[in-house]
């Protein structure tokens, strides 16, 4: 699925966003990163141990997979992960 062309400006004019991650106990975690957005899709990086109202918004669903460490933009990542967006929801967007 590819974003509109507003959805990807708001998410190149925002610095953070943030990823929301469920446990085995179902319990939700939510935590700013810092973000790229190429190519149609987003890349974030996080620690190996880590766990991943506004007027308008974007949120992403999509299939993640991790990025072998040769192939990571700075060797301070520990871990970069690609998401390949399969839906897009937005609101307060024209």
């Amino acid at each position: 699925m590819r974003m509109t062309k507003a959805s990807a400006r708001l998410i190149e004019r925002e610095r953070v966003c943030r990823v929301a991650t469920a446990g085995g106990r179902r319990m939700p975690h939510l935590v700013p990163v810092c973000k790229a957005l190429a190519g149609g899709k987003i890349y974030f990086a996080s620690g190996n141990d880590g766990r991943k109202a506004h007027l308008k918004g974007v949120m992403v669903q999509g299939r993640a997979r991790l990025i072998p460490r040769e192939a990571q933009l700075d060797a301070s990542d520990s871990v970069v992960v690609e998401v390949t967006p399969t839906r897009v929801f937005t609101w307060g967007l024209k």
